[in-house]
């Protein structure tokens, strides 16, 4: 009884400590739950906006992404990591919608990045500013998916130094196509096999340079971390800090890099390997689509919060899967989680937080505790517009043209 009292006085002592912003945004959470769900459309449009607006407010002033916005310490500097893959997500939805705004915005990101290119190819860990600045394998191949993307959509101006990096990862893999020598110093030491991440930016490089040996170094990067998959789907060596709880953002990035190897390779084993991946984080899901942010290696939740944008790349994940499968299952599950995530977001009040997408929810969970980061943004846009896509092909009356 000691104990709890002890540990309640020492809760509300660091709630008193907050700012006001935090606590109350704690309490929302905890007392009123989930929003209504504002629907797809509304979701992407703020989410993209303030996207644009973490570009814009980025404490670095640099043509970066912001890594977050927090309810403690405001917005932080540029994240070359996640700018990286942010650029995709622009330039897909300048096409689409015809707005040169946002092209010019992943310009500006792309920009960016190449001004701060190591000699060696590769790219830095963590934000800008933050040290030792040195190659991070992860942070390299995510920028390398923003590079092809550019070379892709805005020509050979960004070609060189998309080879430069795909060069790098191939110079830098180990025989058994691990990666381990330019290991992040911001993330527990060892090996990763959620860098299968990094092989899905490789076989994009691989597309647009088929002569260079990125794809069979992408292949060989997944059938390593192969090794590591138990027979029920789950991961070991798949967390940046809690190997024997990875989080749901961690599995959702070896589960996607898996799925786009497979694309490219057109190996079954990938394919197999997988569905008993997302079967197991399917095992997870309640009724109202939450994921818990952490997971034992039985799939028993480790955590009673979500990890928001674990939540959305595990649904992007099913969806794929539905799209090769025609399981609807995968469909279903993937439209609930989505919903979820959905109603977390706010659209009132401060314009710092309008249409973001919190680390946890509640805020206060362990994952982005009391941040709004910019890659669960970019993976809501994603993973919504691919529902909307497979919903348009199955119920064209519930998206009419605009």
């Amino acid at each position: 009884m000691l104990r709890s009292v002890v540990s309640f006085l020492r809760t509300t002592r660091r709630e008193l400590e907050l700012p006001a912003a935090a606590r109350v945004e704690r309490r929302r959470d905890k007392i009123k739950g989930l929003n209504s769900d504002p629907g797809i459309d509304p979701a992407v449009d703020a989410a993209l906006s303030w996207l644009g607006r973490a570009q814009d407010m980025s404490a670095s002033s640099d043509g970066g992404v912001a890594r977050h916005y927090s309810l403690v310490s405001g917005w932080s500097a540029s994240y070359p990591e996640t700018t990286g893959y942010i650029i995709p997500t622009f330039l897909n939805e300048a096409k689409r919608r015809g707005d040169d705004s946002l092209r010019e915005r992943a310009r500006r990101m792309l920009d960016w990045l190449v001004s701060i290119q190591l000699p060696e190819g590769g790219f830095q860990g963590g934000m800008i500013g933050e040290t030792p600045v040195r190659a991070v394998t992860f942070n390299t191949g995510q920028i390398l998916l923003g590079l092809a993307a550019g070379v892709a959509e805005l020509g050979d101006r960004y070609r060189p130094s998309m080879r430069a990096a795909a060069d790098s990862l191939v110079d830098t893999q180990d025989a058994d196509g691990c990666w381990r020598s330019q290991s992040s110093p911001f993330a527990r030491a060892g090996e990763k096999v959620y860098e299968t991440h990094v092989a899905w930016a490789l076989v994009e490089a691989a597309r647009l340079e088929p002569e260079k040996p990125y794809g069979g170094a992408a292949v060989a990067n997944v059938h390593w971390a192969l090794a590591w998959q138990h027979k029920n789907g789950w991961f070991d060596r798949c967390c940046l800090t809690d190997q024997t709880r990875p989080l749901s953002h961690t599995l959702g990035y070896v589960l996607r890099g898996i799925l786009e190897v497979h694309a490219f390779s057109g190996e079954a084993e990938l394919l197999q390997a997988a569905q008993r991946t997302a079967d197991g984080l399917m095992s997870t899901l309640t009724d109202s689509g939450f994921i818990p942010g952490r997971l034992y290696p039985d799939w028993r939740p480790a955590v009673n919060w979500a990890c928001l944008t674990g939540s959305v790349q595990i649904a992007h994940c099913w969806m794929i899967l539905y799209e090769i499968t025609a399981d609807t299952r995968y469909r279903d599950a993937a439209y609930k989680a989505n919903r979820y995530v959905r109603q977390t977001v706010s659209f009132a009040g401060n314009p710092d937080t309008h249409g973001a997408v919190k680390g946890s929810f509640p805020v206060d969970g362990g994952y982005g505790q009391y941040q709004y980061l910019n890659w669960a943004a970019k993976f809501l846009i994603d993973s919504n517009l691919l529902e909307q896509k497979l919903r348009l092909a199955e119920r064209p009356d519930e998206f009419p043209p605009a």
